[in-house]
């Protein structure tokens, strides 16, 4: 290798070196000392126990629940998301009247705070919340949305409603990218809005769909923050995450389960991703 290529590969590398060290130091290294105490009894002067840790987690009722819970809530929201995101951005690539108003309306909950998300839904979903009421005002029963299996159904709303604006976007930039020419040469041969969406925009918004798809299972993952604030450390069984398992194992210092629910979690992620990746690499090999 040539004296100019290791001075751009070293100024690469310094230039890099604060994000490396910090991402080295709050992600790499917490990782990998997560995964050498799940071997082990104790995170202090422990001995090795092999899988037994991961035995006991699960045989454990509550992280099975736990498991069962955030798959569910990712198979659901995940796919409502990317649906209703789609849609939006396909509507609003159009000439349509407020079209500024309305993409900064759907952008507006990714920079309202947590609190401020907490004080909304509560309003709305309480016992004498603002739903409620309107069901009295049409002489039906009030429902008890957040201690009923109605939770998870609200849990889901928020997630959607804190997400679209987002994921809209995304979709909106890989629209704006596809050529008009395409359209307007697949009308003149004869083809509907129904043949050009399938054969040309979904051909050509698959990578950004691809992206989509990724930051949603990642943020399906990350719904804690929301659920915490609304129903506590201990809400009710349907949407008792695994961020709310491991949350309780934190505070009861039981750091054997909790470092081996993190690592099934992160691994889990982890092969997701990489089945996505390399889907999406075959598939742009077909384009190219």
């Amino acid at each position: 290798m040539s004296r100019l290529v290791w001075k751009e590969w070293l100024t690469a590398f310094l230039f890099m070196l604060p994000s490396l060290s910090g991402f080295s130091m709050y992600y790499l290294i917490p990782l990998g000392m997560g995964l050498v105490y799940s071997f082990m009894d104790s995170p202090t002067d422990g001995s090795f126990v092999g899988l037994h840790n991961y035995e006991a987690l699960f045989q454990s009722s509550s992280f099975l629940k736990a498991s069962q819970n955030t798959l569910l809530f990712t198979g659901l929201s995940v796919p409502l998301l990317i649906l209703l995101s789609l849609l939006l951005a396909l509507v609003l690539n159009q000439p349509i009247w407020m079209k500024q108003a309305l993409q900064t309306a759907f952008v507006l909950p990714l920079v309202v705070p947590s609190a401020s998300i907490l004080m909304i839904w509560s309003i709305l979903f309480d016992w004498n919340g603002s739903v409620n009421a309107w069901l009295s005002h049409f002489h039906l029963a009030r429902v008890d949305w957040m201690k009923s299996e109605w939770s998870m159904s609200v849990v889901i709303l928020v997630f959607i409603w804190k997400n679209i604006g987002y994921n809209m976007i995304l979709f909106l930039a890989g629209l704006q990218s596809i050529p008009k020419d395409y359209y307007e040469t697949a009308a003149m041969e004869g083809a509907g809005r129904f043949r050009q969406f399938t054969h040309i925009t979904v051909i050509y918004l698959t990578p950004t769909l691809f992206l989509v798809l990724f930051m949603s299972i990642i943020n399906s993952f990350r719904v804690f923050r929301e659920t915490y604030l609304i129903a506590g450390d201990y809400p009710h069984d349907r949407i008792y995450m695994l961020q709310h398992y491991m949350n309780n194992m934190f505070q009861l210092l039981d750091m054997q389960k909790l470092t081996a629910a993190a690592t099934v979690m992160a691994g889990s992620i982890l092969v997701l991703v990489s089945i996505m990746l390399a889907v999406e690499r075959r598939f742009r090999n077909f384009m190219e």
